[in-house]
């Protein structure tokens, strides 16, 4: 396993346990791009294309098996479509995203890529059979169409997304029925985790991943705000749940790479005067107020790091 740290805030450096833990694990690479702030939220295509190339220059050419990155705030999950285009050029096999977060990441997005939107930019790589989202209980599914998401994933059948627990959606269009919701009327039903139970849903999401391979992505953003302080709005879905999800699948499937977002950082953006604008307006209606003492949110974030560690690599191995 080859262990990547992207430094794109100050979230991993505020957590030096952490850093020490993963310089002791061995094969654990430092990429320092603390200019983040350009492509925080969101970025163009160029800067995100520059940032790509630095990130397959870090890592050895073979060998050492894959890569599990940990990379700061949620508000950098654009950053896993990178990720994982680097990690299916070293092994362009068929591939299952599996994808844990309190948000579905799918909404249109025009002239580079959002953290909300990098779904789209996944499904566009042509060795991802299919995303299966887990664990959202946000707003984001309310009003969905209303939100910019592209929905037509869900009716071809590429993406399945289960709440943790959610009422159903409110659309106008036609999208069917699939594997994790049906559609009654103008609303989407979906098969919730609250709703299946704990553990016959790790029977389901076994039984959906039709790939041998599979890569992980988590933002802990999913967890609820004992397990984790974020930037965003956070889930129900407990750590010692997660984890089990985690090994389960990597007991069964072969994964080729993994990713881990979600630390809480001090929102700081780069750019022009109406980019900076657009991206402080965006977090003030989206992005609840910590309210946490520092030393409170780094034990907590450094907590889950140690144990997602832990149980990604042994899923690695």
């Amino acid at each position: 396993m080859q262990l990547l740290l992207l430094h794109l805030d100050d979230a991993l450096e505020l957590q030096p346990d952490f850093v020490r833990a993963c310089t002791l694990a061995g094969a654990c690479h430092h990429v320092d791009k603390r200019g983040g702030s350009a492509i925080r939220l969101w970025g163009r295509q160029k800067m995100l294309s520059e940032l790509g190339r630095d990130i397959s220059r870090s890592l050895p050419s073979r060998g050492r098996g894959p890569q599990l990155a940990f990379m700061g705030s949620g508000d950098f999950h654009h950053v896993t479509a990178l990720l994982l285009d680097t990690a299916l050029e070293r092994r362009p096999v068929s591939t299952t995203l599996v994808h844990f977060d309190n948000h579905p990441d799918w909404v249109n997005f025009e002239g580079g890529m959002h953290c909300g939107s990098w779904i789209n930019s996944a499904l566009s790589n042509p060795k991802i059979e299919k995303v299966v989202t887990v664990g959202v209980c946000s707003h984001d599914l309310r009003n969905p169409e209303r939100k910019g998401a592209n929905l037509r994933w869900l009716r071809e059948g590429k993406l399945e997304l289960y709440p943790y627990e959610h009422p159903p959606s409110r659309v106008s269009a036609e999208y069917g029925s699939g594997a994790s919701y049906r559609q009654d009327g103008r609303a989407l039903h979906w098969n919730s985790i609250s709703e299946i139970g704990e553990e016959n849903f790790i029977d389901l999401i076994l039984s959906r991943i039709g790939t041998e391979a599979v890569y992980f992505t988590i933002d802990k953003d999913v967890l609820a705000a004992d397990d984790a302080v974020t930037n965003w709005d956070q889930g129900r879905m407990r750590l010692p749940y997660l984890m089990a999800l985690i090994s389960e699948i990597g007991s069964r499937h072969r994964v080729i790479g993994a990713d881990v977002i979600g630390d809480y950082s001090a929102p700081s953006y780069a750019g022009g005067l109406k980019t900076r604008f657009l991206k402080q307006a965006e977090i003030f209606i989206d992005q609840p107020r910590l309210r946490q003492a520092a030393d409170a949110v780094r034990n907590i974030n450094s907590a889950a790091n140690h144990a997602l560690l832990e149980v990604l690599a042994e899923a690695m191995e």
